[in-house]
Order: structure tokens, then sequence, then C-alpha cells
């Protein structure tokens, strides 16, 4: 994953895309997130199929706009979604964290974008089995050159260790059981596909759990994909990398989908808020906490959304505004 940040897209005409995806509190985005300048650099960190970026690039004409993401299939919808912006936008492959923590160059962004949900791309047209619903191979990871997959954890990890993982990234009470399960039905063949796992999964779990809106394997499915992603300790990477790369005053949102995220980005964000800056020398803190950041309360759908694009009702966004730099980092 070696592409820059200097890759450009120069086509001038705007060609027919239709995006899997519809990007979740777009309005709440470009009102919480409006640059102070029209010539800002924005920094998007999750660009996905470009459906913020499109928006918020359509609405600032003269904006600069980095377009990262982990992921080169979905980067390459992006680019022919983003194409009629011409050099204002700029692609990176690569995680964020990393981007953020080896910043390239000296600009520093006006505003961060970070949506953390996964592309309907990835669950309906990835063919990764980010879905339980579908005959696709088991490995979910968002750059499948990397790492192990979610194959290689459900059929190699101890029965304990399989059940840690499921109940730590998934919340899943019923952990141990669907473990044991697992490991049993992996003595007879290992896992291949996605609908095979979730087979498993359902016959295991109580009758009650199957007549349940949410499917038995929905919690499984979403520990498995954190965990081949690596996704909440890049989370928690990121937001102070990234937070750091921020001009003052410019503003550093994260939209988040489930409460192991939003409990990271709640924490973080409001140690943002009352930090300690005495020197890293002294023992005991005499400043009584100094605010780097403004943080606001989280911002979820409205209704209408909520009724039309059902992936949003979980959503949450939350906006950390920079007014002053950390000393502790200088």
């Amino acid at each position: 994953m070696s592409e820059t940040v200097d890759d450009t897209v120069n086509d001038s005409q705007e060609p027919k895309y239709v995006p899997f995806h519809t990007p979740v509190l777009l309005n709440e985005v470009l009102e919480n997130l409006a640059p102070e300048e029209e010539s800002s650099l924005f920094i998007d960190g999750t660009t996905g199929e470009g459906g913020h970026a499109f928006a918020i690039l359509s609405r600032w004409t003269k904006l600069n706009y980095w377009a990262l993401d982990a992921d080169e299939r979905i980067q390459a919808k992006a680019k022919v979604r983003l194409a009629s912006f011409g050099d204002r936008v700029k692609f990176h492959l690569g995680w964020f964290d990393e981007f953020f923590e080896n910043y390239p160059g000296d600009r520093k962004p006006d505003r961060i974008l970070l949506d953390l949900g996964i592309s309907m791309f990835h669950y309906e047209g990835s063919g990764r089995g980010f879905s339980f619903r579908l005959a696709e191979s088991l490995d979910m990871r968002l750059n499948p050159e990397e790492g192990q997959s979610a194959a290689d954890l459900v059929n190699r990890l101890e029965e304990k260790d399989l059940a840690d993982l499921i109940y730590k990234y998934g919340e899943e009470r019923l952990s141990r059981r669907i473990a044991r399960a697992v490991v049993l039905r992996r003595k007879e063949k290992n896992f291949v596909n996605a609908d095979d796992l979730a087979q498993v999964i359902y016959s295991c779990v109580p009758a009650e759990v199957r007549r349940m809106r949410i499917h038995p394997a929905t919690k499984t499915f979403q520990a498995l994909r954190i965990a081949v992603n690596h996704e909440l300790d890049r989370l928690e990477a990121v937001i102070p990398a990234a937070f750091k790369q921020l001009k003052v005053g410019g503003a550093l949102g994260i939209i988040t989908f489930h409460s192991l995220e939003d409990r990271i980005v709640k924490n973080i964000f409001r140690d943002l808020a009352s930090r300690c800056v005495c020197p890293k020398e002294q023992m005991r803190c005499n400043c009584g906490g100094v605010a780097l950041a403004k943080v606001t309360k989280a911002i979820g759908p409205t209704d209408e959304e909520s009724r039309e694009n059902p992936p949003s009702r979980s959503a949450k966004l939350r906006v950390a505004i920079k007014i002053r730099e950390d000393r502790k980092s200088e």
C-alpha cells in the first residue's frame, strides 16, 4: 500500500456512478465541519465511495481535499465518483492512524472527518464475507494484502481465545456457546465461507435468540471484523495523532456506530477538553487541566434519516474543535 498523497484525479467530466452506500449524518457533517475558509484543507480519513466527499467538494468549490482509504478497490470507486473535481482531490491509500502518525508535509488541515462505518460496498459487493447472508470467502480484511483473515481466526484460535474475542469485540453474551460450536464443527472441516459460519452460529443458540429481530451471527461477525482490521486499536491511535495535526481552530469529526467505538471517542475527547499541560518532569499537576479542545455532544440522525436509511440509526457524530496546541507535544 504505497500510493502517496500526491496522486490526483484530473478528469474534467463527472462520470455516471451508482454507489452502494448512502453517507450517514450528511447534513450534520456539512453543518458541523464547515471549513473556515474556502481554500482550506479537508482530510477525509475514511473516504469509502466518496459520499461525504462529493457533497463537501460540491458545496465549497475551492476546498482542497485529501481522501484516504485502506481499501484499494473502494478507493478506485471514489476516484471515479470524484473525478470531476480534478486536482482539488489528492488520494492516499493506507490506514488513517499510520497516515496521521507519519503526516506528509507541513500544511495543517482545517477539518478532519472519520466515518467508522463499513460501507455497503463491503457488505454487498466486495466478496469478502462481511455479510453473514452471502456465500463469500470468510475474509473481512479491508486490505486483503495484509494480516490474518476472519477464517484464519475462526479456524486457528483456541476455544477460550475465540470466546474472549467474540465477547470483547462483539459484546456477545453467548460467546462461549458459539466458540464451542465453532470448534466442534471445524474438527470436521475448516470454515471457508461466511454463510457457513453464520449457519453454525444460528444452529447453536437458543430458539428465543433465533426469533429476535437481529440475526444471531451479527455480534460475532462484528467481533471478527474488528479483530481482523484492528479497528479499536487504530481508533485509539488515530484520534490523538489526527488532533495533533489540526490547526488551531480546526475540527475533528468522528462518526461511530456502536458503543465500543463511541466509548473510545467520548473518553479521548473528554481528555482533550481537560488535558494536563504541566511539564513531563513535574511530578504533580498544578495546572488544573487546560482544555485543548471544545467538544460537542453526540449528534444522532433525524427521524427522517433513520426511516430512509436504517444503517444510520446507531450513528453518532462527535466533534472536537482545537483551541490550543499541546505544549507537551512540542
